[in-house]
């Protein structure tokens, strides 16, 4: 298997997805919205967060 890495760019592209569907969810859970927005927006911030935090990130070159 080869060896993951993330661009600088990509791992700033997938922070701040990870930050904007964290605000929706906070939104969502606030009014007190539909369930399934709850998990989607939490999903899409959990798993950028963990890519982020997981896969090293280098320059490339």
């Amino acid at each position: 298997m080869a060896e993951l890495f993330l661009t600088p760019l990509t791992a700033t592209i997938f922070f701040v997805l990870a930050c904007l569907a964290g605000y929706q969810y906070r939104r969502v859970w606030v009014k007190e919205g539909p369930r399934w927005q709850l998990w989607l927006f939490g999903v899409i911030a959990g798993a950028c967060l963990a890519l982020v935090a997981f896969i090293p990130v280098t320059a490339p070159g």
